[in-house]
């Protein structure tokens, strides 16, 4: 619980008040705003591009729908536990909240060290690297065009979502109304006039995977694409009415998702075989030539970059919230948490963010921004999750708006399942893993240093 200021003569906030992350960040956002900011952020690089990732390691289609219900049941569970807390705790900062609120200032500072040097950096990455891939649909371009173009992408919504939140409010808007009407349309066009002759269904139904270590790794590029459900909670402190909204939003939004991703991987696979759709980045494209050729291939490489655009603007507007909100309790340096007197935005802590993200796009490749974004952020979404059995043990008497359905074990099989794909991903993978875990707590002696310097002066 945060520590108050009663004794120089500040009110003593009541457990799940606000606090003074909403004070100077207005509550502009509704429902439909807030579903969008979801919807928007998590429907962006994964759903064109995973496919193939899960085709290449798994290699059957049982096994490949199996992996997008699995997910789909993983980020569901996860949705409806993050309500509870969204609701009780409507802060700017989401996850970095509830770890503080939850288990204290450390693991709190542990989520947003990993935020900056590793989670929001790849995420800005890897959305821009494949919007600027799918321009090569259109104008040639060497690898350093590629990396300048994802540049200038980051640059442009950072810019967009300093000036106005409204703004960037309504490009989440108007690009998810797109890309989830573009995205159902391709999938209704490749089942009305694609051949299924050539595609997964035209032989019996294999459920076995070729690995099931490479089931569990294929795994993680699926929650890659299923990531967003949690970051509407990065922005609960600009959500109106966050006790009642927060909770529709979430999941209303991570159902939307579920059903969009259903639909668009068994029209991928209706036209397209596990063979034809492994090691193809640009599975949407592919899959749309099989149907229209070359004049479809076109417009869904622009629907892409459209849906690609509007998911690094949901992840421009929410990953600095929690830059914004370490620096207000102390726990990152003050400048960070600066409100434009203009604008009324986060605006450094934005500009830090972009900064991070275009530094990530020149040096790592988008598979490589993928993996670190999901090995670096599931930790935290466990403890999350966790922190809703301890809290209401330890802090039984606050007012829940809503409580987790199907509590205890929506939760449970929430945790189970992270520990079950990160030790995975320690067997498959164990170099890149034990590279994050290891960033992670290279920031337990940071956070002691910062205390040290700082004099203990932070309100965590």
């Amino acid at each position: 619980m945060r520590v108050t200021e009663a004794s120089r003569g500040t009110p003593v906030l009541p457990d799940n008040d606000p606090g003074p992350h909403t004070d100077r960040l207005q509550r502009q956002l509704g429902i439909w705003s807030a579903a969008a900011v979801l919807v928007g952020s998590t429907i962006g690089s994964g759903i064109f591009r995973v496919p193939s990732t899960v085709a290449e390691q798994v290699g059957t289609v049982g096994a490949m729908a199996s992996l997008w219900i699995v997910g789909a049941l993983i980020a569901l569970f996860g949705a409806l536990t993050l309500a509870e807390l969204a609701a009780l705790f409507p802060r700017s900062g989401g996850i970095y909240v509830f770890l503080r609120e939850a288990y204290g200032p450390l693991p709190a500072f542990l989520f947003g060290w990993t935020e900056l040097l590793v989670i929001r950096p790849s995420a800005l990455g890897g959305i821009a690297m494949l919007f600027a891939e799918y321009v090569q649909t259109f104008a040639p371009l060497s690898d350093t065009g590629v990396k300048v173009i994802a540049a200038i992408a980051i640059v442009t919504l950072a810019t967009a979502n300093i000036l106005s939140v409204r703004w960037g409010a309504l490009v989440q808007n108007i690009s998810t109304a797109a890309k989830v009407g573009a995205l159902v349309g391709l999938a209704v066009a490749a089942f009305l006039f694609g051949s299924g002759a050539q595609g997964s269904f035209a032989s019996p139904i294999e459920w076995s995977p070729t690995t099931w270590g490479g089931y569990g790794i294929a795994l993680v590029a699926v929650m890659w694409a299923y990531d967003g459900w949690a970051d509407l909670t990065f922005m609960a402190g600009e959500v109106k009415d966050p006790g009642r909204t927060m909770p529709r939003a979430l999941l209303s939004g991570t159902l939307g998702i579920i059903v969009i991703y259903m639909i668009v991987n068994a029209a991928y696979m209706y036209v397209l075989s596990p063979a034809a759709m492994a090691g193809k980045p640009l599975i949407a494209a592919d899959a749309a030539r099989t149907v229209f050729g070359a004049a479809g291939a076109s417009i869904v490489a622009a629907m892409v970059m459209l849906s690609a655009f509007g998911a690094l603007n949901g992840s421009t507007m929410t990953g600095p919230r929690i830059f914004y909100a370490m620096a207000e309790d102390g726990l990152f340096f003050r400048p960070i948490a600066k409100v434009h007197p203009r604008f009324g935005t986060p605006f450094v802590a934005i500009a830090l963010a972009a900064t991070l993200g275009i530094g990530y796009v020149s040096i790592r490749s988008f598979e490589q921004l993928a993996d670190a974004f999901i090995l670096g952020i599931w930790p935290f979404y466990a403890l999350a999750v966790g922190a809703v059995f301890l809290l209401r043990r330890t802090r039984p008497s606050l007012e829940r708006p809503y409580r987790t359905w199907g509590y205890p074990l929506v939760p449970l099989v929430f945790l189970i399942a992270s520990v079950a794909m990160l030790g995975n991903a320690v067997v498959e993978s164990p170099g890149q893993t034990l590279f994050g875990f290891g960033v992670i707590l290279a920031g337990i002696p940071a956070f002691f240093l910062w205390r040290a310097i700082q004099g203990g002066r932070t309100t965590a």
